[in-house]
C-alpha cells in the first residue's frame, strides 16, 4: 500500500481528474455545442431532432452531476454513522449524551479531527461557538486524514 500526502484544510479536498477534468468539462461542450446548433438552426425552421439533441445534452450533464452528488450523499451518511461511533468511544460522558444534538453537516467535518481534538471540538460546535464544516476544518489542528473519501 502506498503512503499518501499528509492532510489539512488546503489539501484534503479530492479531485479525481477524468472525471473533473474530462468527463464534466466534455459533457458541458456538448450541451453547449447542442444548443449553439439548436438555435443557429432556428433560421432554417423548427427541428425536433435538434431540441432532442438539447435535451439529451442536457440529461447527460445533469446526470454527471447528480453522480456525483448522489455518491456524496451517500458518503456523509457513512460518515455520520462513522462518526457517531467513534464518538461514543471517545467523548466523555457529558459530551457523550449530547451526541444526538450534533447537525449532519458538522460530522462531516469532525472526522477530521484527531481523537485528542475532537472532545474539544465537539464542545465548541454544541455551544455554538463552531458551525459548519469548514469553520470546524478551520479549528482543526491535529488532522486525522480520511484517504477513502468521494
Amino acid at each position: 500500500m502506498s503512503q499518501e500526502a499528509p492532510q489539512n484544510l488546503s489539501t484534503h479536498r479530492k479531485f479525481v481528474p477524468l472525471y473533473h477534468f474530462v468527463v464534466l468539462p466534455i459533457l458541458a461542450i456538448n450541451f453547449l455545442r447542442a444548443l449553439w446548433s439548436f438555435f443557429r438552426g432556428l433560421g432554417h425552421g423548427f427541428h425536433f431532432g435538434s431540441l432532442m439533441a438539447v435535451l439529451m445534452a442536457f440529461c447527460f450533464v445533469a446526470m454527471g452531476l447528480f453522480l456525483r452528488l448522489f455518491a456524496l450523499k451517500a458518503q456523509d451518511r457513512v460518515i455520520r454513522l462513522e462518526e457517531r461511533l467513534r464518538l461514543q468511544t471517545v467523548l466523555p460522558e457529558e459530551l457523550r449524551s449530547r451526541i444526538g444534538e450534533i447537525d449532519s453537516r458538522d460530522f462531516v467535518g469532525l472526522r477530521f479531527a484527531s481523537d485528542e481534538q475532537l472532545p474539544e471540538l465537539v464542545g465548541q460546535v454544541l455551544n455554538g461557538s463552531l458551525k459548519g464544516q469548514e469553520q470546524i476544518k478551520k479549528a482543526i489542528k491535529t488532522w486525522r486524514p480520511d484517504h477513502f473519501r468521494l
